[in-house]
C-alpha cells in the first residue's frame, strides 16, 4: 500500500518551488483581467514580473477579516470571484457573514490528500461530522472521501443519539469532523455501556486538538490526525504519520508574514499565514488568514518534502475559533449594540474536559433572567453558538478594548 497520495508529495523541493512560481505571472494576470477587486488593487503591478517570492511579497495582503466589508460593499463576493454565480456549483455562508463560492465540482477543496495521510483508503465508510448547513465543512469532507473511493455517512452536527446509533449499526472505520463531536460520541458509547466505536482513524479540524486529547483518542482505539483548512482556501496543511508539524498542501503557495508589514518573517520565526490559492474561479492572492504559525526546518520523516508548519500558534487579531466556528470581535460588538442595557461585554473562551466552553461577561445595572435570555439569543443569532451569560457590575471589567478573551490552554 502506498504511503503517499501521489508523486507530488515526494518531489524535490526545488522542483515544487519552480512549479508554483512558474504559475504566478499568468495567474496574477488572470486575477487582474477577471476580477474587479484585483483589477483595482494590483493596477500598478506588471503581472509578468510577479515570478518570485520576493516579487509576490511586494503585492498587498488581502485580509480574511476584510472580506465581510468587501462583500458588503460589492455583493456577493467583494469583486474577488472570476466567474458568475450561474457558473458556480454551490455558494456557502460562514460566520461574519462571509460568502464563499465553490467553483469546481469534485474535490474542490483538495481535502482527499489529508484524509489519505490520516490512513483512510478506498472502500471505507467515512462518518462525516462537519455541518452540511450553510458552511462548507461537511461538503469538503464529503467530496474528499468520495474522491478517495469511500462511502459517506453525512451525519453533520448534533443529534448525537442518532449518530451513535448509526455508528453502531453501520460500523464506519473512519471519521472526519471536529474532535469535540468525536469525543462526545466515544464518551456517550461508554456511558451507555455500548460496544467500542468501530472508527480506527480520524481527520479532525475546526478546533484545536491538543497532544493530550490525541493521546486520549489513541487510548480509545482511534488514530487522530489534524488538518488546517478554511472555507475560502480549502486544505492548507495536514498532519502525517510522522507527527512532526503539518505538511503544506501541494496546491497552495504559503507565506509566513509579519502581520503589520506583510513581509515574510525570517526562517523559524512566528508569522501570520498568507496563502496564494491557484483557483481560476476564485483567485486569492496573499490571503492573510489571521492565524499564526512558524516553519519547521528540513523535511518530514514520512518522506513528504513540502514545507512544514508547527500548526496553530494563535491569532494575529482577537478572532477565535470555537466549536469549529470563527467568532469575530465585531460580532461581539453587534451583540452589545442590540442591548442598550449593556455597557460593556466580553466573550470568554474556556475549555473543560477538552471541550470548548463559551461565556459572555456583561456589565449592566439591569441583570435578570429576561436580559440573560435575550443576550443568549443574540449570541446564538450572530455568532451561531450558545454561550452562558455572566452579569458584572459596571466598571468591573478592564477597559482595554478587548472583546474576546481566549483562555484555553492547548496542551
Amino acid at each position: 500500500m502506498s504511503e503517499h497520495f501521489d508523486t507530488l508529495e515526494t518531489r524535490p523541493p526545488g522542483q515544487r518551488e519552480s512549479a508554483l512560481l512558474n504559475q504566478l505571472p499568468n495567474y496574477v494576470e488572470h486575477a487582474i483581467k477577471n476580477t474587479a477587486y484585483y483589477r483595482d488593487v494590483l493596477q500598478s503591478f506588471d503581472p509578468q514580473q510577479i515570478n518570485s517570492r520576493d516579487a509576490l511579497a511586494r503585492l498587498p495582503l488581502t485580509r480574511k477579516a476584510a472580506l465581510v466589508s468587501l462583500q458588503a460593499q460589492q455583493a456577493p463576493f467583494g469583486g474577488l470571484a472570476a466567474i458568475p454565480v450561474s457558473s458556480m456549483v454551490r455558494v456557502f455562508q460562514s460566520p461574519g457573514p462571509i460568502y464563499e463560492p465553490q467553483g469546481e465540482a469534485g474535490d474542490h477543496w483538495r481535502m482527499s490528500r489529508a484524509l489519505f495521510a490520516a490512513g483512510v483508503r478506498a472502500g471505507e465508510l467515512v462518518h462525516v461530522g462537519f455541518s452540511y448547513h450553510l458552511t462548507p465543512g461537511g461538503w469538503m469532507a464529503d467530496a474528499a472521501a468520495r474522491a478517495l473511493g469511500c462511502a459517506v455517512f453525512p451525519a453533520g452536527t448534533g443529534n448525537t443519539e442518532l449518530q451513535l446509533a448509526a455508528m453502531q449499526q453501520l460500523q464506519p472505520t473512519a471519521y472526519c469532523g471536529t474532535p469535540s463531536l468525536l469525543k462526545i460520541l466515544i464518551d456517550k458509547a461508554a456511558a451507555q455501556k455500548q460496544k467500542r466505536l468501530s472508527v480506527r482513524h480520524a481527520l479532525v479540524s475546526g478546533e484545536a486538538c491538543s497532544p493530550s486529547l490525541k493521546a486520549w483518542f489513541a487510548e480509545h482505539g482511534v488514530a487522530v490526525f489534524e488538518c488546517y483548512a478554511t472555507a475560502e482556501l480549502g486544505l492548507i496543511a495536514y498532519e502525517t504519520p510522522a507527527r512532526e508539524g503539518l505538511v503544506v498542501d501541494e496546491g497552495v503557495l504559503l507565506e509566513l508574514v509579519d502581520p503589520q508589514t506583510g513581509q515574510p518573517v525570517p526562517e523559524g520565526e512566528t508569522g501570520e499565514i498568507a496563502v496564494t490559492l491557484f483557483s481560476p474561479a476564485y483567485p486569492l492572492i496573499r490571503l492573510a488568514t489571521g492565524d499564526l504559525s512558524a516553519a519547521l526546518p528540513g523535511t518530514s520523516p514520512c518522506g513528504r518534502t513540502n514545507m512544514r508548519i508547527k500548526g496553530w500558534l494563535g491569532r494575529a487579531d482577537q478572532t477565535v475559533k470555537v466549536r469549529g466556528m470563527f467568532v469575530y470581535p465585531q460580532q461581539v460588538a453587534q451583540v452589545i449594540r442590540r442591548h442598550p442595557e449593556l455597557t460593556r461585554a466580553r466573550l470568554i473562551v474556556g475549555q473543560q474536559n477538552h471541550l470548548d466552553e463559551l461565556a459572555i461577561h456583561c456589565e449592566t445595572i439591569y441583570p435578570g433572567d429576561t436580559l440573560a435570555q435575550a443576550v443568549v439569543g443574540s449570541v446564538r443569532d450572530i455568532c451561531k453558538l450558545r454561550a452562558e451569560v455572566v452579569f458584572c457590575p459596571p466598571g468591573s471589567m478592564p477597559d482595554d478594548g478587548k472583546l474576546i478573551d481566549d483562555q484555553r490552554q492547548l496542551n
